[in-house]
């Protein structure tokens, strides 16, 4: 059994996955290794910091002549960051949080495939617009920053919404079952982010990988305490899911009141410039019960895959 999608013949890839333009994490090795391992591997771009921009996506086209793409954030990297990452001629751009439409109009001319992740339906139907080739529907089980839908129900309405446009699932899927129960939903694939920053190809310190093998599910929460407290400018809209620390427990539901109290922001940033690991942000997904070991990203790949054949052919059979 093979999983032939329409967004495996769009990129000539072997299986439906891709891993997440993690900012800070998703480098060109690990973008490198998925691709290599037969999925479709994102660097993660983020704001569009020139100097990681550079740094990353030479190593990804170095070690790497399969399909990879970029992500960047549509509500910090402008224009020349899109032409930066164009330079290096990346199989795809993804686009998440915010308007696309200033950074979608550089891919499109370049014949770039556009990737585009929703958190709403209004979200996904500005994306039909701005002509994404690919949808991300992400819900709120994600790691990281994201909307408040929840996956299983928002999966199927993009779907519905967008078709023939393929769309990702995204947001909680960690292992074979979430691809399976993804391409049920009648997704064409999945985007996957925790489970490959449990490998040695993540940027991302060992302390953050022992918490996400120690953690659950319930131990990660979905707030904006985080970024009020490292002074981040994410729009609020998005909350960020990470694993829980006492610092974001002190805070929880008192967002307004850390926001004035800058004696406590300063005193946050400076344990997180020590490299403080109990106040370090471990942005997770709550798909981390199912995530025990570290493995290289490439075998990943083919794990995952072939588990989701064994669940869809043991599904059919009953």
């Amino acid at each position: 059994m093979s999983l032939v999608t329409s967004f495996t013949e769009l990129f000539s890839i072997e299986h439906p996955i891709v891993s997440a333009p993690m900012g800070g994490a998703a480098g060109g090795a690990l973008a490198a290794a998925v691709s290599n391992g037969g999925g479709l591997g994102l660097v993660g771009g983020g704001l569009g910091d020139p100097y990681w921009l550079d740094s990353e996506l030479a190593i990804v086209t170095e070690r790497t002549s399969l399909p990879w793409g970029v992500g960047l954030l549509c509500w910090s990297a402008g224009p020349p960051a899109v032409e930066r990452a164009l330079a290096y001629r990346p199989d795809a751009v993804m686009l998440s949080f915010g308007d696309p439409w200033p950074l979608a109009e550089p891919v499109k001319r370049a014949g770039v495939k556009l990737i585009i992740q929703v958190t709403d339906l209004a979200e996904a139907r500005q994306a039909i617009d701005v002509g994404a080739d690919v949808i991300v529907a992400q819900g709120a089980e994600a790691g990281g920053h994201g909307g408040s839908r929840a996956t299983l129900p928002f999966v199927p309405a993009v779907v519905d919404l967008a078709a023939p446009t393929p769309v990702l699932a995204a947001g909680g899927i960690a292992d074979g079952r979430g691809l399976a129960a993804a391409l049920a939903l009648g997704a064409a694939g999945v985007l996957i982010g925790t489970r490959f920053l449990a490998t040695p190809e993540a940027l991302i310190a060992p302390g953050s990988v022992k918490a996400i093998l120690d953690s659950s599910g319930e131990d990660t929460d979905r707030n904006c305490v985080l970024d009020i407290a490292r002074g981040s400018a994410w729009p609020r809209r998005y909350t960020g899911r990470a694993i829980r620390t006492a610092f974001m427990d002190r805070w929880r539901g008192r967002e307004d009141e850390l926001d004035r109290d800058q004696a406590a922001k300063d005193a946050y940033q400076a344990a997180l410039a020590r490299g403080d690991q109990a106040v370090v942000p471990v942005w997770a997904g709550e798909g981390i019960d199912l995530i025990t070991d570290v493995a290289s990203a490439a075998d990943l790949v083919g794990l995952i895959a072939r588990d989701a054949e064994t669940v869809l052919a043991r599904a059919g059979r009953r």
